[in-house]
């Protein structure tokens, strides 16, 4: 006897106790002050998605403080606990009953742009890692920085992909909807990420005197 496919209700509840549960505050033992709240919350009105991102942003308060360095790297965490969350939910949608033939190849297609972006977010992380706890310096600064730049727009282009191919009107409904909600976020959030990459490195070529 054929299992019966799981319905989008179901999966959708599934997925958004998963999602929230990946993204639970870290723990920090040393508690988060106001003066490290403010600083990302001043932060976050450099994106385009400033609400979000103090939403995403403020329970690393206590382990940022006032780094920028390490505010880019949270970002980049919870852009890549948001992908992976997506991946792993837009991959279930092409199991549902009633699926049309064309929201499976979309959903499929989405399947690998999220997990390129996937792949990207992770080496952005890698490369800002390599450049040491006080960061690099002159031109190995901005050879690191080029790359995690590269990564993070090259997520953003596979997620903005991954969105263009439900843009059709003849694709309404609520695997589009599932699938624009769930990517079309996590776009925003690697958006917001981005920006604050960009600020970080603008900001530590000022303190180091380079235009």
């Amino acid at each position: 006897m054929a299992k019966a496919k799981p319905s989008l209700s179901f999966l959708f509840l599934f997925h958004v106790l998963l999602f929230f549960a990946a993204l639970l505050e870290p723990s920090n033992s040393q508690p988060a002050t106001a003066s490290n709240t403010a600083f990302i919350k001043s932060s976050c009105r450099s994106t385009r998605y400033p609400a979000l991102c103090v939403q995403c942003l403020s329970g690393y308060a206590a382990s940022v403080q006032q780094d920028p360095r390490q505010l880019a790297r949270a970002a980049l965490q919870v852009s890549l606990a948001r992908a992976r969350a997506a991946a792993s939910h837009v991959g279930r949608l092409s199991r549902l009953r009633g699926i049309t033939p064309r929201e499976s190849q979309a959903v499929q297609d989405c399947v690998q742009n999220v997990g390129n972006s996937v792949s990207r977010l992770s080496q952005a992380i890698d490369e800002l890692g390599q450049m040491g706890g006080q960061g690099a310096a002159g031109e190995a600064f901005d050879w690191h920085m080029s790359n995690v730049q590269t990564w993070v727009s090259g997520a953003l282009t596979d997620e903005n992909t991954c969105l263009d191919g439900f843009a059709r009107s003849d694709m309404d409904g609520s695997v589009k909807n599932s699938v624009r909600g769930q990517v079309g976020e996590l776009a925003q959030v690697v958006s917001n990420a981005l920006a604050l990459v960009d600020r970080y490195r603008s900001r530590h070529r000022g303190a180091k005197g380079q235009p």
